[in-house]
C-alpha cells in the first residue's frame, strides 16, 4: 500500500517559488533588477491581487529566515577591516546624510502636528537605501571602483551601520515606548554587544574556522557558517535584541576571518532563495486597491523621498569634498528605499508606530512609494551621470576661468581620487600552490606581472600570506571565490589543483564569467585533453613532468615576452634535467626574463565557441571597436595566421582572435564571447582517466 502524505503549505510554497520564477525572469528580460521582480510576484500571488498564498504565517516565518541571512551576508560583506579604512568617508559622509535626511523628514512632519517619536521613525525609514540594488546596477555598469561607486559605498556602509542604532531605538519610539533614559540604555546595550562581537572577531571565531577548515570537508564548513549566523541572531534576541542586529554582528565576526570568501560562497544560494521569499513577502502586503485609488498620493510620496534623498546626499558629497558632477551621481543613485527600511517597518508596526502616523494608509503608501522607487533606480542612475556629464561641462567653462594655483589644487584632488582605484586587471589567476604554482609565482613576481592564488588549503595560504603572496582562501569552482579574484578583468586562468573532480566545475564557472579569460589546465592524462577543452580550457599541458615549463611558456608568451628570451630559459631548465623545477625557490631567479611591455599586457587571444554570439558574425557585426574599443590585430584560423582581418570577414567556431583592448573593454565584450558548454557530458569524459588511475 503506498501511503499518501500531505506537506503543510505545499500549494502555497509551489505557487510562491513558480510565480517568482516567471515573474523574475520577465524582469531579466525588462531589464528590471531582480528585487523588482520579486516585489511584483509578491503583489500578483498575494491576498490582494491572485489570493494565491494565503497562509501569511508560513511566509512571514520564511521572510524572517531571509533577513537574518540577508544582514548575516551584508556583515560579512562590510567587514571590520573595510570600516576602518575608510572611516572619515564613511562616518562624515554617510552621516551627514542620515542625519539630515532624519532632521528634515521630523522638521517637516513636526510642522503638520506630528509626534517627533513618528517623526523620527519616518526619517530612519526615508533615510536608508538599498544596498542590494545600488551595488547590483554599479557593478553591472563596471562603477564599483569609479568615484561614484566607492562614495556609494561608503555612504551604504553608514546606512547599515546605522540600522544598529535604528533597530534598537524603533521599540523604544512606539506607543508604548520608554523615557529618554532608556533610549539611552538600548544604546549602552548595543555598545556592549558591539564590544562583545570585537572580542570574538578576534579571538574566537578565527580559531574555530580555522580548526574546520583544517578538515577540508565543506558540509562541515556550511554547517559551521549556518551556526554562527543563527547562533549570533539567537543570543541577541535573549538579551532583547533583535534577530536581524545579532545576524548582522555575526556577519561582522566571520568578516575578520581569512576564511570569510568561502563562507559567503557557501551561505551565498541560502540567502538568495530566502532573500527571494522576504522581498516577495513585501508585495504580498502590498494593496493593489490603495494603489489605483491614491495613485497621486504614492507618486507625491515618492517625489518627497527622491527629493529629499538626492538633496542630503548631493550635500554630504559636496562636504568630502568632491566635485558636484560626482555628487549628483551618487544622489540620484541613491534616492530610493532601502531593503532594511521593510525590516524597520515590520519592527513600527509591532510596536504601534506606522510612517507618518497615517495608520494602515501610511503603511500602504510607504509600500507603494519603496517599491516605484526601486523600480526607477536605474533610470536614475542613468539620470545622474548624465547630469554629473553636463555639470563636469558647465565645470570646464569655470576652470578656465580659475587662477594656476588654483587649478593646481583641483588637479591634486582629482588625482587623489582616481588614486584610491585598486582593483586589478590584466592580471594571472593560479588555482593551486603546488609545486608547479609555486614556480609560476616566483616568475610572475620576477617580472612585475600582478597575479593572485586561489588556494583551499589552510596550511598554503598561511604559507603565501608569510611570505607576502596574494592568496585569497576558498573552493575555486565557487562564482563567489572566482569574483572576489576579480576574474572578469582577468588575463589569464592557470589551474594547477590536483583535484579532477573539481576543474569542469571550475572551468564552467570561469568560462562563463568571463569568456575572453584565457585558460591554462595541468592533467596528468592524454585522454582528458579533449574533455577539457570542450568545458572551455584554451590550453591543456598533459604530462606532469613538462607541466611547469610548458605553463611558463604560455604565460609569458601571452604577455608578450621574445620567443627567443622564452625558449632560452626553457632549454636552461632542460639542460639541467629540471634541476630548477624541483629546487629551491631560490634558483627560481634563473627564469628572470626580459621585454615585457604594455602591449604584452593588454593582448589576449580569444577562443570563438559553437553558441556563442560571435559565431557566424562578421567583424563589421560585431564591431569590437566601435562598440568596445577593442582592436583586431589577427585571426588565427586552422594553423593559419590571417593579419588585420576586413570587416566583411565571417568568424566561425574554432577561430581564434589576437584583440588589443583594456580589462574593462574585454569585460564589457563579455556577451558576445560567452557559450554554454555542455558540463554535464563534457564532465565525465573529462575526469574518468583520473578516476581510473
Amino acid at each position: 500500500m503506498i501511503f499518501a502524505a500531505t506537506i503543510p503549505f505545499l500549494n502555497e510554497l509551489v505557487a510562491l517559488f513558480v510565480v517568482s520564477v516567471l515573474i523574475a525572469y520577465v524582469s531579466f528580460r525588462l531589464k528590471l533588477v531582480p528585487i523588482a521582480g520579486f516585489l511584483i510576484a509578491g503583489v500578483v500571488i498575494g491576498p490582494n491581487a491572485l489570493g494565491l498564498v494565503k497562509n501569511q504565517e508560513l511566509v512571514d516565518i520564511l521572510a524572517e529566515i531571509g533577513v537574518v541571512l540577508l544582514l548575516f551576508m551584508i556583515g560579512m560583506e562590510l567587514g571590520l577591516k573595510k570600516i576602518l579604512r575608510s572611516g572619515r568617508t564613511i562616518f562624515l559622509g554617510g552621516g551627514l546624510q542620515v542625519v539630515s535626511s532624519i532632521l528634515i523628514v521630523t522638521l517637516t512632519l513636526l510642522a503638520f502636528g506630528v509626534s517627533w517619536r513618528v517623526g523620527i521613525y519616518t526619517g530612519c525609514l526615508v533615510a536608508l537605501s538599498s544596498t542590494a540594488i545600488v551595488l547590483g546596477l554599479l557593478s553591472e555598469r563596471r562603477e564599483t571602483d569609479t568615484p561614484t561607486g566607492r562614495l556609494s559605498l561608503a555612504i551604504l556602509i553608514f546606512q547599515d551601520l546605522a540600522i544598529v542604532g535604528m533597530v534598537l531605538i524603533v521599540p523604544v519610539l512606539g506607543v508604548d515606548g520608554g523615557s529618554f533614559t532608556e533610549i539611552l540604555l538600548a544604546f549602552g546595550e548595543a555598545v556592549a554587544l558591539i564590544a562583545a562581537v570585537l572580542f570574538l572577531a578576534r579571538k574566537v571565531v578565527p580559531w574555530i574556522l580555522e580548526r574546520v577548515a583544517l578538515t577540508r570537508r565543506p558540509e562541515l564548513f556550511l554547517l559551521t557558517i549556518v551556526a554562527i549566523c543563527f547562533g549570533t541572531a539567537a543570543a541577541s534576541s535573549l538579551v532583547g535584541i533583535s534577530l536581524a542586529l545579532g545576524a548582522f554582528l555575526g556577519g561582522l565576526v566571520v568578516s575578520e576571518s581569512q576564511y570569510s570568501t568561502q563562507a559567503i560562497s557557501e551561505i551565498l544560494p541560502l540567502k538568495t532563495i530566502f532573500n527571494a521569499v522576504f522581498f516577495v513577502s513585501v508585495g504580498m502586503l502590498l494593496d493593489v486597491h490603495f494603489l489605483s485609488q491614491n495613485l497621486l498620493l504614492v507618486l507625491a510620496a515618492a517625489g518627497i523621498v527622491l527629493l529629499i534623498k538626492a538633496v542630503t546626499t548631493f550635500g554630504s558629497v559636496l562636504v568630502l569634498g568632491y566635485p558636484s558632477r560626482i555628487a549628483a551621481a551618487v544622489g540620484l543613485g541613491l534616492a530610493q528605499i532601502g531593503e532594511f527600511s521593510f525590516v524597520l517597518e515590520r519592527s513600527g508596526r509591532m510596536a504601534g508606530l506606522t510612517p507618518a502616523g497615517l495608520g494602515e494608509a501610511g503603511a500602504q503608501t510607504f509600500l507603494a512609494a519603496t517599491v516605484l522607487l526601486m523600480l526607477l533606480t536605474p533610470f536614475q542612475m542613468q539620470l545622474g551621470t548624465w547630469m554629473g556629464a553636463r555639470l563636469s561641462l558647465l565645470r570646464i567653462g569655470s576652470l578656465k576661468r580659475m587662477s594656476s594655483q588654483q587649478l593646481k589644487g583641483v588637479q591634486t584632488s582629482e588625482i587623489e581620487i582616481e588614486a584610491q582605484k585598486t582593483h586589478r586587471e590584466d592580471h594571472v589567476i593560479i588555482i593551486g600552490y603546488g609545486p608547479s604554482g609555486r614556480r609560476l609565482v616566483q616568475v610572475l613576481q620576477d617580472r612585475g606581472i600582478p597575479f593572485v592564488v586561489i588556494e583551499i588549503d589552510p596550511f598554503r595560504m598561511r604559507e603565501m600570506q608569510a611570505a607576502g603572496i596574494p592568496v585569497i582562501y576558498g573552493d575555486a569552482s565557487r562564482a563567489h571565490v572566482l569574483e572576489t579574484a576579480e576574474i572578469a578583468t582577468a588575463k589569464l586562468c592557470v589551474i594547477v589543483m590536483n583535484d579532477p573532480g573539481v576543474v569542469p566545475r571550475l572551468l564552467h564557472q570561469a568560462r562563463f564569467l568571463n569568456p575572453t579569460l584565457q585558460i591554462i589546465v595541468r592533467t596528468r592524462h592524454l585522454e582528458s585533453m579533449e574533455g577539457l577543452q570542450k568545458l572551455g580550457a584554451d590550453i591543456v599541458v598533459p604530462e606532469e613532468v613538462e607541466t611547469s615549463v610548458r605553463i611558463f611558456s604560455h604565460v609569458l608568451g601571452a604577455y608578450m615576452i621574445s620567443p627567443e628570451e622564452v625558449d632560452r630559459q626553457i632549454q636552461i631548465i632542460r639542460e639541467q634535467d629540471y634541476g630548477i623545477m624541483r629546487g629551491s625557490i631560490q634558483e627560481a631567479h634563473l627564469m628572470v626574463l626580459q621585454g615585457l611591455d604594455e602591449d604584452g599586457m593588454h593582448t589576449r587571444v580569444v577562443a570563438v565557441r559553437s553558441g556563442a554570439h560571435a559565431d557566424g558574425k562578421t567583424l563589421e557585426q560585431l564591431a569590437l571597436r566601435r562598440r568596445y574599443g577593442i582592436t583586431v590585430l589577427a585571426l588565427r584560423r586552422s594553423g593559419k595566421t590571417i593579419a588585420s582581418p576586413a570587416g566583411n570577414f565571417t568568424v566561425m567556431d574554432g577561430d581564434r582572435l589576437v584583440l588589443v583592448g583594456t580589462a574593462d573593454h574585454f569585460a564589457e565584450s563579455a556577451s558576445i564571447f560567452r557559450f554554454q558548454p555542455d558540463i554535464l557530458a563534457s564532465e565525465s569524459s573529462a575526469t574518468q582517466p583520473q578516476k581510473n588511475s
